[in-house]
């Protein structure tokens, strides 16, 4: 029968599907930059501008300008969604007005920083879902992002610029984009930038110069950005051609298409694929054609394509299994929907005679490509990793039944039965489609060998009882004998049919029984955060699924040693210690079955990635002889695959977070020697300068000289006190020996004691108290409480300029008592809000800020946490400065403060 080309010209569902689903939204469209100040807004606001004087309307949802006056002004003009305010723990935060923007529905809406986290309370906890809804209203948003805020991108962006960004987008916002705009800027002209004050301030810029903002940072997140823009483009080029039945390849990027056969050279044509599609920097996949005769294939055919499938996607392809007829059709024709550009086969291999009579793969696909290039390559070695592993399979061990036959029979004398009463009115020549009947439900329910059982108990059946002279086995009719011939012969081809229909049937379920097998370990591997859950769910994994008794063996110290196990079995004797590490080291099998140590009594096969060998797995059971069958084997390797894998992650993560411990390590160390060698140094230079002053010349001072010297010896050893104190209350919070004193106190009393102890340090700034007298008592210790505060006021002093302003308040909220402490100075970068309380780190240093450890905030956060308290770090909204917030539980057992008498003043606390 001619094969069926009505559905090659049609469009693909999937694509109409997905164009459907944008029919009624509004577009979106994407500003992705590298980094921040490469010209995201800037972009934004110019092509807004060119939709207005089009004559659409367009509003401004919420823009940043970060104070650039550029920015600015061309934010005059538009018509701005005035921003909703929303209460915080006190502090009043402006957010988008997304029910302003739905009523006011404009055409087009532009939506700053879609990564932006929303405040508390919101609809939505992040503004690109408030995007979606707006998109969802078909109103069009522009909206700007950085690459360093895409999902997928989050930790190679981390090991580039070593910050984890904490704000992030799902790669599928980038996906629905109707339009992605990269805005690029080299690195040079960003960092001038940067040093002209167009994007941060010049403290701030500087500092990111020399952190973030390196020229190797920039390169590789512009590379990033480029590549992430080009993957969206070329899935909207292929949506595109396949939603309007574009017949392709359209070559606006290239992409490698590698057909994998057992046939021999197989591995050298995946490592040309893989080579071509390195130097076209395009992706590429390994292709297999399964037909009708694939179920024919060898046992060694199918190990050798599994082996093929295996290193392609070691080597970093897609494999892909379609079914198909005709393979060099299904080939072109998978190649042409999906825009490969390259097709790499391999050179004919059959005999000229075979080639007239079954075709050639090679030329055909060079006849039907088209324009897409076909590469033909010619090695026909068979290499090591293509070829099956050396270990004797198990035959399949298929015990004879006799129930089939015994149901053979059954259908056979049933068959007999009903056509002895048909017999009574059916010429004989129809009775036979009766027995027919009863063969094909033989092949059905029985399989091959019992349908041609009942091919010839029928034939029997037939002659004895229905062809004339009956009840005899000789026939007198030649036309009855070509009957018995035509019915012979249509039972056995009819049963054939059948019983490989009832094969494929079966091994259909067999095939999904392990796919879902093979998908739920997947999950299951997914989910195992350490070594010994891995470890664990692909022994147990492995001995449910293959009936055998499972050992894992790993590196450790040079050697290979037993870390799992199912069931639980952790010795082994010398020739299996020898033979696994042997497999390890040879990434050869070897043991029971295998080459190899074949006198041991385990079969061992290692574990490989792409990258490296991981370990080394072994099998055995109480019968004699080979372990495994060919299917076996080959389920066996998927599931070696994705152990492997799977802890090879976990090794991984193991070995970043060691080298990020080293680094922690190194950071710390240096930056106690530098905190000693200068932050300790200077008051003892001070100390020393001003009593070697008093010693020599202390008759000749006046008496304010020597009292401003003596007053000089007492502040620096008292702020060498401090320090020295921070270093100690430090080893003990890092050494958990902290433990603090607890009864019950009102915060007011401990402010003013810190206010008091810090009165030479806030002398040249004023102090505003806000502590309500009605609050709560708290549960706390009153030194380690008073010393957070005062490491708090401390850091207030240094980072505010003379005659500013420092506010303390305090409030109940929710259970808890809130102690806010507010100051006037820069206020802390977005980016080290958080890394303030990490020890021994400082945002900026200069001669306008006191000398320090970096290790008061720190101290700050250890102290209040050993307290079952909290502490965070903010910037205020109403002017510049820094806000640090601590939240203290209310115990239950705390009584309420009613009658404290007034509202402690400010002279009272101090």
């Amino acid at each position: 029968m001619p094969e069926d080309r009505s559905n090659e010209n049609r469009p693909s569902p999937d694509a109409l599907l997905e164009h459907a689903e944008r029919e009624g939204r509004g577009r979106l469209r994407i500003f992705l930059g590298a980094a921040p100040g490469v010209g995201k807004t800037y972009e934004m606001l110019m092509s807004g501008r060119a939709r207005l004087a089009d004559g659409v309307d367009v509003v401004i949802g919420v823009v940043e300008t970060h104070g650039r006056k550029e920015t600015q002004a061309l934010v005059e003009g538009y018509e701005v969604i005035a921003r909703r305010k929303v209460d915080y723990k006190g502090r009043i935060l402006d957010e988008m007005d997304i029910d302003a923007i739905l009523a006011r529905r404009p055409a087009l809406v532009l939506v700053d920083e879609l990564a932006h986290t929303n405040a508390p309370g919101s609809r939505h906890p992040k503004r690109y879902l408030d995007v979606q809804e707006i998109l969802a209203r078909g109103i069009d948003v522009y909206t700007t992002l950085n690459i360093q805020h895409v999902e997928s991108l989050n930790d190679v962006v981390a090991q580039i610029t070593r910050v984890r960004v904490r704000e992030t987008v799902p790669d599928s916002i980038i996906d629905q984009a109707d339009d992605v705009e990269i805005i690029d800027l080299t690195p040079d002209d960003l960092i001038k930038r940067l040093e002209e004050g167009k994007v941060y301030f010049p403290n701030t810029a500087q500092r990111a110069i020399e952190n973030y903002f390196s020229s190797g940072n920039l390169t590789a997140l512009r590379e990033l950005a480029l590549r992430r823009t080009a993957q969206r483009v070329d899935e909207q080029l292929l949506n595109h051609m396949q939603s309007h039945a574009i017949q392709g390849p359209w070559a606006a990027g290239e992409r490698v298409l590698v057909c994998v056969d057992p046939r021999p050279g197989g591995a050298a044509r995946i490592r040309y694929a893989r080579r071509l599609a390195d130097r076209l920097r395009a992706p590429w996949t390994a292709l297999h054609v399964d037909t009708p005769r694939s179920a024919g294939m060898s046992e060694e055919d199918k190990d050798r394509l599994a082996t093929l499938m295996r290193l392609a996607e070691q080597l970093g392809a897609e494999a892909t299994t379609i079914p198909g007829q005709n393979v060099a059709q299904d080939i072109v024709r998978h190649a042409t929907a999906n825009n490969f550009t390259h097709i790499v086969v391999g050179r004919p291999t059959r005999s000229r005679w075979r080639e007239l009579i079954e075709g050639s793969l090679t030329y055909d696909l060079i006849r039907n490509a088209g324009d897409i290039s076909v590469h033909v390559i010619s090695g026909t070695e068979r290499d090591a990793e293509a070829t099956p592993r050396r270990v004797k399979a198990a035959a399949e061990q298929k015990q004879f039944q006799i129930w089939p036959y015994l149901l053979a029979t059954t259908y056979v004398a049933g068959s007999l039965a009903l056509s002895a009463v048909l017999d009574q009115f059916l010429d004989v020549r129809n009775l036979a489609i009766v027995f027919l009947l009863g063969v094909l439900t033989s092949a059905v329910a029985g399989g091959l060998w019992p349908a041609l059982y009942a091919c010839f108990l029928s034939a029997l059946a037939f002659n004895y009882f229905f062809l004339e002279p009956r009840y005899t086995l000789t026939i007198r009719d030649p036309e009855s004998i070509v009957a018995l011939a035509v019915f012979l012969a249509v039972a056995v081809i009819a049963s054939n049919l059948a019983a490989r229909m009832q094969r494929q049937a079966v091994a259909a379920r067999s095939r999904a029984r392990a796919t879902e097998d093979i998908y739920l370990f997947s999950k299951k591997l997914a989910g195992a955060g350490t070594l010994d859950d891995v470890l664990w769910a692909t022994a147990f994994q492995i001995a449910s699924m293959l009936k055998l008794r499972v050992v894992l063996l790993l590196p450790e110290n040079g050697t290979i040693t037993v870390k799992a196990g199912y069931p639980p079995d952790d010795t082994l004797a010398e020739a299996d210690i020898a033979a696994a590490r042997w497999a390890w080291e040879h990434n050869r099998a070897a043991g029971r079955g295998a080459d190899t140590l074949p006198g041991a009594k385990r079969l061992y096969l290692p574990l490989r990635t792409g990258r490296t060998a991981i370990g080394v797995v072994g099998l055995d059971n109480d019968k004699q002889g080979p372990l495994l069958t060919p299917e076996q084997q080959r389920l066996l390797d998927a599931l070696a695959d994705q152990a492997a894998v799977a802890i090879e992650r976990v090794q991984l993560v193991a070995d970043v977070d060691r080298a990020k411990l080293a680094a922690e390590a190194d950071r710390l160390r240096s930056a106690l020697l530098t905190s000693i060698s200068h932050d300790l140094k200077t008051p003892l230079s001070a100390i020393m300068g001003a009593a070697g002053t008093l010693k020599e010349f202390a008759p000749d001072l006046p008496e304010q000289d020597r009292a401003e010297l003596l007053s000089t010896v007492i502040d620096e050893s008292e702020r060498l006190n401090r320090f020295i104190a921070n270093l100690l209350d430090m080893t003990k919070i890092e050494s958990g020996a902290m433990e603090p004193n607890y009864a019950l106190h009102y915060v007011g009393d401990v402010v003013g004691t810190a206010l008091n102890r810090a009165r030479k340090i806030t002398g040249e700034h004023k102090i505003e108290v806000d502590i309500p007298p009605d609050l709560p008592m708290l549960k706390l210790d009153p030194v380690l409480f008073e010393q957070v505060l005062f490491n708090l006021l401390d850091n207030a002093s240094k980072y505010s300029p003379p005659g500013s302003t420092v506010r303390v308040q305090g409030w109940a909220d929710n259970g808890s008592v809130m102690v806010q402490i507010m100051d006037e100075g820069p206020g802390i970068p977005a980016q080290d809000l958080e890394r303030v309380f990490d020890t021994f780190y400082r945002v900026r240093k200069g001669d306008q800020v006191r000398a320090g450890t970096g290790l008061g905030l720190s101290i700050c956060r250890g102290f209040v946490e050993s307290m079952g308290g909290t502490i965070s770090a903010a910037n205020r909204t109403d002017r510049p400065g820094a806000a640090f917030t601590i939240t203290m539980p209310v115990p239950t057992e705390a009584p309420d403060i009613d009658n404290r008498g007034e509202e402690t003043s400010v002279d009272q606390l101090r």
